[in-house]
C-alpha cells in the first residue's frame, strides 16, 4: 500500500493521490493460495516477483487444482499444463518421467528450490506432501546452475502456519488402491513463536499391469521458528518408503502393430517370485531468511538427501519377441542405488533506488555435492509365452551380458546476481551465473577394468527480459536465456558431454483487474546440444548424445477462479521439434506432439443454492500423433482422454468421485527401441476426509 501526502487546493478543496493496493506483490509464494489462481512464484526470480511482471513462461498449479483432480503423481499433477507432456511413458511407479518444451524432465525436478540428483530419473516425490507446483519454461540456469533449456518442475512442500487445523482421510480405488493420509498442525502453544506440520500417508495398492506393487509410507515433519515479523525458520523433514516395481513393456507386434493378437494391458512380463523392489528417500533440509533492514535481505536454503534404492526385475529383452511371433525374450535386472545429495543455496537481497530506477538485486553462492554408487547388472532369462505364460519361481537366469559399477562424486559451485528493475511501467530482469562442475571417479566393467571418470567444466549462463506492465493489466514481454547441464555420470556408459541450450521467447501476460484470473500466450525458439538419450550396444541399454535438437512452439494458457463457484484451467500446446545433427537429421524427437491441448473446468454451487456443498468436474487432454522414436518408425496415433469429477463437502466432511480416462480408451502411450507401452486404462477413485 503506497500513501500520499494531502494537497491543499484553491477553494479549500482537498485532494487525495489514489491508494493503490497491488495484492500480488503481498503474496508469499509458497503459502497455500484459495483457488487455482497464483500471483506469485519462488521459481522463476527467487525474489517472489509477481507472475505479471516476470518475463518468462510459468505455471502454477495449487493445492486446490490439485486436490480436484485426486492427482496420486506428478505426472497427473501436470497433465492440464500447456508445453509439458505428464506422463509420455505411461504410468510408472518408479519415478515421474515428464516432458517440458520437448525436453527430458526426469533431471529438472526440484524440491522447494533444491534439486532432486539421480542419473537414472528422479525419485518420486509425494504428492500428499505438496502445497503447489511450479513450472518454469525455458533455460533456468542462472537461477539454478544445471538444467536443460526445457525448463524445471519445482515442487514447494506443506510447511507450518499459525492457525490450527487437522484433516484425515481414506482412500480407495482402482487396482486395490487403498489410502490414509492424515495431515496436521499449527502453533505450539498460544502466541507461541513456534509452529509445527506433521503430514503422513500409509498406502497399500497394485498398478495397471498385474503383480506390480505400489505401496507407500511417507511421513513428514516440519517446524517453523518466527520470533519476529524480519526472522524465519523452517525446518522439512521427509522419509518416504515404498516398493514400485517396472511396468512390462510389451512388443510392437502385439501392441501398436498387432493383426489381431493384442496384448492385454495388464499383461505381465515379469515373474512375482522373482521381482523385488526396496527403496527408501531420505530429506532433511531447512530454509532461513532474515530481513537486516529496509534493504538488505538474507536466505539460506539447504537440504540433505539419501536415495537407498534395491531392485531386481524380469523384463523384456531388447531382442523382443521371437519369430514365432508368441514368444518374448526376457532379461533380469539388478540395480544397486546409494546416492546422497547435498544442496544449499545462500542469497543476498537488496531493494534500493538510483534515480527514478527501482532495483531489487539478488546475489548468491550456491553448492551442490552429488555421491553416486550404482552397481548394474543385466542377465538372459527365461522366455515367456506370450499367449500361455507360466509364472512362479525358481528362475534360471543365463550368462550376464552387463555388468557396470559406478563410484563417482559431482560437485557444482555457482556464483549468480540478478537486477529487477523497475521505472514507471517498464520491468527489465538482468542476470549472470559462472559455474565450475567437477566429476571424480571410476567405472568398472565386467572383466574388473576401471576406467576414470574424471572429469572438469565451467560455464557462463545469463538470462535478459523486458516487460511492458499496462495499467489494464496486459503485459508484453521478450527474454533471452542460456542453460547448462553437467550430466550425471550414467549407471552404462563413460563421461559424456555437458549440454547446453538457449532460449528466445516473446509473449503477453493478462491478469483482469476486477476478478480473479491469469493468461498468458508465448512463442519460442530453444535449442540444446549434446542432448542425451539411450542407444542399444550389443543388446544393452547404453546413454548416448545424439547432437542437437530444435524448438519452435506455441503455448497458450488460461486460469480463472470466479466469485460464482466456477474454476477453469485450460492449455494449448504447438510443438515443432526437429533433430538438427545426426544420423536422425530432420526427424521429430521421440514422444513429442506436434499439437497437445487441455481444459479442466469445475463447479460449486453456491451456499444459498438447494445443492449448495456440491461440485462437479471434468476435463479432456488431447494428446497428437508423435513418434515413439528419433528414426520416426513407430507412429502414435493422437488419442483424447476425459476426466470426471463429482464432490459434497459439509461440516468439514468432504466426500469426492474421481474418474481418469472415462470412456476407458485403449491406447499406446509410447513404443520404442525397448518395446511399447500402454497409456492408463479407466480408474476410479473415492475420497472421503475430515477436516477441523
Amino acid at each position: 500500500m503506497a500513501a500520499h501526502p494531502v494537497h491543499a487546493q484553491e477553494g479549500g478543496e482537498i485532494k487525495l493521490d489514489p491508494i493503490i493496493i497491488d495484492g500480488s506483490r503481498g503474496e508469499d509464494p509458497k503459502a497455500p493460495v484459495r483457488g487455482y489462481v497464483a500471483k506469485t512464484s519462488s521459481s522463476a526470480t527467487k525474489t517472489g516477483k509477481p507472475l505479471l511482471e516476470t518475463p518468462q513462461s510459468v505455471s502454477v498449479i495449487t493445492k486446490d487444482q490439485i486436490e480436484a483432480k485426486n492427482a496420486q503423481t506428478l505426472g497427473e499433477v501436470l497433465g492440464y499444463t500447456a508445453g509439458v507432456s505428464g506422463e509420455p511413458f505411461g504410468p510408472d511407479p518408479r519415478f515421474d518421467s515428464p516432458n517440458i518444451r520437448g525436453f527430458d524432465g526426469r533431471q529438472v525436478q526440484y524440491l522447494n528450490g533444491l534439486k532432486m540428483m539421480r542419473t537414472a530419473g528422479a525419485p518420486a516425490v509425494e504428492v500428499y506432501g505438496l502445497e503447489r507446483v511450479e513450472v518454469l519454461r525455458g533455460p533456468a540456469s542462472v537461477m539454478f546452475g544445471q538444467g536443460n533449456p526445457g525448463g524445471l518442475i519445482n515442487m514447494i512442500s506443506k510447511r507450518p502456519v499459525f492457525e490450527k487445523f487437522a484433516e484425515v482421510g481414506g482412500q480407495f480405488g482402482t487396482h486395490d488402491y487403498y489410502q490414509g493420509t492424515f495431515d496436521f498442525g499449527g502453533p505450539v502453544a498460544r502466541d507461541s513463536d513456534f509452529a509445527y506440520r506433521l503430514t503422513g500417508l500409509v498406502r497399500n495398492a497394485g498398478e495397471q499391469t498385474d503383480s506390480l506393487d505400489n505401496d507407500r509410507y511417507f511421513i513428514a515433519p516440519a517446524l517453523t521458528w518466527q520470533p519476529d515479523k524480519d526472522t524465519r525458520l523452517t525446518i522439512l523433514t521427509s522419509v518416504q518408503h515404498d516398493n514400485p516395481s517396472t511396468p512390462s513393456a510389451l512388443p510392437n507386434e502385439l501392441t501398436l502393430n498387432s493383426a489381431g493378437n493384442r496384448l492385454a494391458r495388464d499383461f505381465f512380463v515379469g515373474d512375482k517370485s522373482f521381482d523385488d523392489s526396496d527403496r527408501t528417500l531420505t530429506n532433511l533440509g531447512y530454509e532461513f531468511e532474515h530481513r537486516i533492514d529496509d534493504t538488505w535481505t538474507f536466505r539460506q536454503n539447504a537440504r540433505y538427501s539419501n536415495f537407498d534404492w534395491e531392485y531386481q526385475a524380469l523384463g523384456m529383452a531388447t531382442a523382443g519377441l521371437a519369430p514365432d511371433g508368441r514368444t518374448i525374450r526376457r532379461n533380469a535386472t539388478f540395480q544397486d542405488e546409494l546416492l546422497n545429495t547435498f544442496n544449499v543455496d545462500n542469497n543476498l537481497q537488496a531493494e534500493f533506488t538510483t534515480g527514478k530506477l527501482e532495483h531489487t538485486v539478488l546475489m548468491g553462492l550456491d553448492y551442490r555435492y552429488f555421491d553416486n554408487d550404482v552397481t548394474t547388472e543385466f542377465w538372459a532369462a527365461p522366455t515367456l509365452d506370450a499367449f500361455d505364460p507360466v509364472y512362479g519361481g525358481p528362475i534360471a537366469l543365463g550368462p550376464r551380458t552387463l555388468y557396470a559399477k559406478v563410484d563417482s562424486r559431482l560437485t557444482q559451485v555457482g556464483v549468480y546476481i540478478q537486477d529487477e528493475l523497475v521505472l514507471d511501467n517498464w520491468r527489465a530482469t538482468l542476470g549472470l551465473r559462472q559455474d565450475w562442475a567437477s566429476t571424480r571417479g571410476g567405472s568398472t566393467d565386467g572383466s574388473g577394468v576401471t576406467r576414470s571418470l574424471d572429469s572438469d567444466d565451467e560455464k557462463m549462463t545469463g538470462r535478459a527480459g523486458l516487460a511492458y506492465v499496462f495499467d489494464n493489466g496486459i503485459a508484453p514481454y521478450i527474454s533471452y536465456a542460456t542453460s547448462f547441464e553437467p550430466v550425471p555420470v550414467p549407471a552404462t556408459g563413460g563421461v559424456l558431454e555437458p549440454t547446453t541450450g538457449e532460449q528466445i521467447e516473446v509473449g503477453v501476460k493478462y491478469q483482469p483487474e476486477n476478478w480473479n484470473g491469469f493468461f498468458t500466450a508465448a512463442l519460442y525458439d530453444l535449442r540444446q546440444k549434446n542432448v542425451l538419450t539411450t542407444v542399444v550396444v550389443d543388446g544393452n541399454p547404453v546413454s548416448a548424445q545424439i547432437g542437437e535438437v530444435r524448438v519452435k512452439g506455441l503455448e497458450l494458457e488460461a486460469v480463472a477462479s470466479l466469485a460464482q463457484g466456477v474454476d477453469v484451467r485450460a492449455a494449448y500446446t504447438y510443438m515443432d521439434a526437429q533433430i538438427v545433427e545426426g544420423p536422425n537429421d530432420g526427424n521429430r524427437p521421440d514422444n513429442l506432439p506436434e499439437h497437445s491441448a487441455s481444459l479442466w473446468l469445475n463447479y460449486k454451487f453456491q451456499e444459498n443454492s438447494v445443492l449448495a456443498g456440491l461440485s462437479l468436474g471434468g476435463g479432456v487432454r488431447y494428446i497428437g500423433q508423435r513418434y515413439g522414436n528419433a528414426t520416426n518408425t513407430f507412429d502414435l496415433d493422437s488419442v483424447a482422454l476425459v476426466d470426471a469429477a463429482l464432490g459434497y463437502e459439509k461440516n468439514g466432511y468432504k466426500a469426492s468421485l474421481n474418474v481418469r480416462n472415462l470412456a476407458d480408451k485403449n491406447y499406446v502411450s509410447t513404443c520404442g527401441t525397448f518395446g511399447c507401452y500402454y497409456g492408463e486404462g479407466r480408474t476410479i477413485m473415492g475420497k472421503l476426509t475430515r477436516s477441523w
